[in-house]
This record gives structure tokens, sequence and C-alpha cells, in this order.
């Protein structure tokens, strides 16, 4: 993307999230990474009338075999997390998500925007005012709710008890002290009971596996009792060639939290593509977890809900054409939101 029409949609995102004159903005890369969104963040925030400052960090020492959430860079260097806890906003091109250091900034009171998807997938999921509201009645939805049941045709039938984990919602800017948020996202979740989740999840083709960054292509059958994943294999017919990379990913970390279910939730944005890994590889796949009625489930740690499973080995699954209830409520049908306050306008 040109930089001066970047320059233009990082200018819309932090007037979205309430960039004013007076505040500070620290836009945060790792090494050679994304120094040209620190370049578009840095100018967008001065056009503001804020200060803003560029903290790069180093690269890691060697390349990593696995997405071990949790890793900031942060956790050798005091001084620049005390930095960041100190200003009014952090722009994160590193994903700092899952780590201690970043629940401190936030116990700051520092809002933090993570931003590491192509830019062209930034401009065109920009985030809107009539989307933040859908979220928000699904998250207030979410929160009343003492249980969530999801159901498919492929035979998912898991229930999970509620009531232990808040209820988060990310709709794509921050605005309010303290608050993390993902540009760009447009989904509600929270967790069960980390004994609360029993029952069976059965991928189809066409599901998810983050961050894989592939769709699923042979059935996969996950069996889950009391909070754990007790098994995984392929499906009927299947030559469980899935089921084989699932769980040999989790056997790698070595932690048997690894099979502890996280969050799970729902997806609100008709603007995202399902097909979205087939146009942007490079990203994390934001695109798919925010797709309009994906039942999205997750597997590994808690902690981002106050949990105490800060396993490193992480997966979101968004999943297709599933059923979701809330204390027996149907909220979302086949694939469907049937609340007409959460659907765009055009659906309802």
């Amino acid at each position: 993307m040109d930089q001066n029409l970047f320059n233009d949609i990082c200018l819309r995102q932090l007037t979205f999230s309430g960039v004013h004159e007076g505040e500070t903005v620290v836009v945060l890369t790792r090494g050679g990474e994304r120094a040209e969104y620190a370049d578009a963040f840095l100018w967008a925030a001065q056009q503001l009338g804020a200060s803003a400052y560029h903290l790069r960090l180093p690269s890691p020492s060697s390349a990593a075999g696995a997405w071990a959430v949790g890793d900031s860079g942060l956790g050798n260097i005091p001084l620049a997390v005390e930095a960041l806890k100190s200003v009014d906003m952090v722009v994160d091109c590193t994903f700092l998500l899952f780590s201690k250091e970043q629940f401190a900034i936030q116990d700051a009171g520092t809002r933090i925007l993570t931003a590491v998807e192509p830019p062209e997938l930034l401009a065109r999921l920009m985030p809107t005012k009539e989307l933040r509201e859908r979220v928000e009645i699904g998250a207030e939805l979410l929160a009343k709710a003492g249980t969530m049941r999801i159901t498919s045709p492929a035979g998912t039938d898991v229930t999970y008890q509620l009531g232990v984990y808040p209820t988060l919602s990310e709709y794509g800017y921050t605005d309010t002290p303290g608050r993390w948020d993902h540009w760009p996202a447009a989904f509600v979740f929270t967790g069960g009971a980390d004994d609360g989740v029993d029952g069976k999840i059965v991928l189809s083709p066409g599901d998810v596996l983050l961050p894989f960054n592939t769709y699923v292509q042979t059935p996969v059958e996950i069996t889950i009792e009391q909070g754990f994943i007790q098994d995984i294999r392929g499906g009927a017919g299947s030559s469980g060639l899935d089921a084989d990379l699932l769980r040999s990913y989790i056997e790698s970390f070595e932690d048997p939290r690894g099979y502890g279910m996280s969050h799970v939730g729902w997806g609100l944005d008709e603007r995202a593509h399902w097909h979205g890994l087939t146009q942007f590889p490079g990203g994390m796949g934001m695109e798919l977890r925010s797709f309009y009625g994906n039942v999205m489930f997750s597997i590994g740690p808690n902690n981002e809900l106050g949990g105490p499973n800060d396993t490193p080995c992480h997966f979101d699954i968004p999943m297709r054409g599933n059923s979701l209830y809330l204390d027996d409520e149907l909220i979302v049908d086949n694939g469907e939101l049937t609340v007409a306050d959460m659907r765009p306008a055009s659906r309802r």
C-alpha cells in the first residue's frame, strides 16, 4: 500500500481510538518488522496533537519453531515496560497478548491496540461505530448467560458452564483506559469454567486452524471432559491427517495445559471473508476470527480472561455452519445470527 494511504487509515484508526492533544502514543515494533506501520502511526498521532515515539525491541535471538504466545520480548527489559505503563496508548505491532507484561501495562491504565495484519486488510476492515454497537449487544447477551451449547450437523455437541470469567468484546479500536483491542476484529467471547466444558467438537472441512493459517481438510473429532481435551482423532472415513497435525503440535509443547479449553464466542463482521487466508496469507488470521456467524473455540491459555492457564500453546478454531445457544436460547443458527440488533442492516 502507498505510504500516504497507510498514513490516512492509521489517522482514521487513532481518531476512533480517541487520541488527542496532550496524549502520548508509543508504537512498539520488534527487529526490522513493520517499520512502515511505525512511520504511519507516528505521523497520525502527530496530526492529532499527541506526542509520539517509536520503541523498537531486538529481534528474537533465534527463529521460533512454534508460535509460543506470551513471549512479549519485554520480559528482560523492565525499563521498557515502565515506559509503556506511563503513556496513554500503545500501538502494538509485535503481539503482546497473553504476556504478563501486557497485563501490567493495561493495569496501569494504558490502552493497547494490536495492529499486525497487512495494510490492505486493515483498510478494508476499518472499524465502525455501528459494528461496535452490534458487538456490544452480543457481549451483553453473553455476559448474562449461565451456559453455552454448540452443535453442528457434523456432530458437535459441547456445553460450556459460564459465569466464572468475564465477557470480552473486540471491535477494532480502543478509546477506554486500560482496554486492549485488535485491528481488525469483531467478535465476543468468554471462557468456560476450568472444569466446566464437556462434550464433543467435530471439525469439518473449511473450518480454520490458527496459527496454522490453514483450512481443515479432513474431519477431526475432539472429546472434552471437565475442561480438557481427552482425545483427538480423525472423523469417520477420514485419513486423520488434520487430527494428527493438531495432536502433534500440542504434544510438541510438552505441557498438559495445552489441552485446556480456552475462550469461546462468535464473529459479527459481515465484511470479513471466510476465504481471507487466500488473500492475505501474511497475517495472523484476524479476518477469520471475525467473519459473520462463525463460532470460534480456543485451546490453551485463559490468562487473558483472568484464568490460571498461561501455557504458550494456543489454538483459535473458527467454525462454519454451527449453532450456538445461550441458556437454551438460539443465538447463532447454522451460521446466521438470530438477534436482529446483532445483524447488519442489510440482514434485518
